[in-house]
């Protein structure tokens, strides 16, 4: 779902690669039957985009953490057992990385029943973990935060440790050395004549609420809004009507856009805000798109990572305190930064915990 998934994947398989090792990125949607995976996919899209409210309903009724009975993902995940078991034979693999919620139902329900001999180690990419991370038949959890891990424990006596976010190092890179950021910021410069660049983020499908609001009001207040419409062509064709506005596509050099800016505008607690702190760029959570968008967009705030703005005079104020340079921008840089440091490489730990749990087989 999105884009946020399949970037943490494709850059583990990047580093498994790099090593001399190999490593398949298998789309879960794409392992279930009778077409079952687009028609979720579409689903959870066209919800998302035009009625947020059903989204948000369901996220209540199958995701939201919390005690007592509640419907599980399992019986739809098991759909895809038979071809994840073949898929792991054919290709002799070590280990199977769920970083969707969906997979962790998939591994965990075959691990639990032993219809699958490869180890799993879930790679939980969310802030706030909803319950379809959890399975009790997985072997090992790795999640961002130690509070999650608890959670992980706690609710499914599964072994959980912290890894951090996992980004390209491109990311990490000091910012003049970030690729074509100078000419990143040498379009905002000739574009906003002196304003800060401010990153929205509607991510890869241009979700968001009331975005046309906040550009004019950013635009009006002496900010350069610099919009991710994703494949939202739409989306950007309304927005670059604004006058003032940079609504931008699918953009494949996203380290040197964050590093040219100044700040960034979240609404999912997604990859993307995961990929700002790592650029060393403050975000300020806006309008989130419901259910896990708005948990996460909170669970980042209280982390001291980012901050919430629940208006437009709230995030203007966010923004003036955020973008110019002072104590306070540096210090959320550094909190931000801090998610990144003392974590061992979440590659090695994955074949680490695999190795480990075969031995105990």
């Amino acid at each position: 779902m999105g884009a946020g998934h399949d970037t943490v994947a494709a850059e583990l398989v990047r580093r498994a690669r790099e090593r001399g090792g190999d490593a398949q990125v298998v789309d879960v949607l794409a392992l279930l039957p009778y077409g079952l995976g687009g028609a979720l996919r579409r689903f959870y899209r066209g919800s998302v985009r035009h009625f947020p409210w059903a989204y948000a309903a369901l996220y209540r009724l199958f995701l939201r953490p919390g005690t007592g009975p509640r419907p599980s993902g399992t019986p739809l995940a098991r759909l895809a057992g038979g071809r994840l078991r073949e898929l792991a034979e054919r290709t002799g693999a070590d280990v199977v990385v769920p970083v969707f919620h969906l997979g962790a139902q998939l591994t965990g329900h075959l691990r639990g029943r032993g219809l699958l001999p490869v180890p799993s180690v879930v790679l939980v990419i969310d802030f706030e973990i909803h319950r379809q991370w959890l399975h009790p038949g997985n072997d090992h959890c790795l999640t961002l935060t130690e509070d999650a891990a608890r959670q992980v424990r706690e609710s499914t006596g599964t072994p959980a440790e912290t890894c951090g976010p996992v980004v390209a190092p491109e990311y990490l890179a000091d910012a003049p050395t970030a690729p074509r950021a100078a000419e990143w910021r040498e379009l905002f410069d000739r574009l906003g004549r002196g304003r800060p660049a401010v990153v929205l983020s509607a991510g890869a499908w241009g979700v968001g609420s009331r975005l046309d609001a906040t550009v004019r009001l950013l635009a009006d207040h002496g900010f350069l809004p610099v919009v991710l419409c994703g494949d939202n062509r739409r989306l950007r064709r309304e927005l670059s009507r604004t006058p003032g506005v940079l609504a931008l596509g699918w953009v494949t050099d996203m380290p040197g856009l964050l590093h040219a800016a100044r700040a960034l505008i979240d609404n999912a607690a997604g990859q993307t805000a995961v990929q700002a702190l790592a650029a060393g760029l403050p975000v300020v959570g806006h309008r989130p798109i419901p259910g896990h968008g708005a948990d996460g967009v909170r669970r980042m705030a209280a982390l001291g990572v980012s901050e919430v703005a629940e208006d437009g005079t709230a995030l203007l104020d966010a923004l003036r305190r955020l973008t110019a340079p002072g104590r306070e921008r540096s210090r959320r840089i550094a909190a931000g930064r801090a998610l990144f440091t003392g974590n061992a490489d979440v590659l090695t730990r994955v074949t680490d915990l695999a190795d480990a749990a075969r031995a105990r087989q």
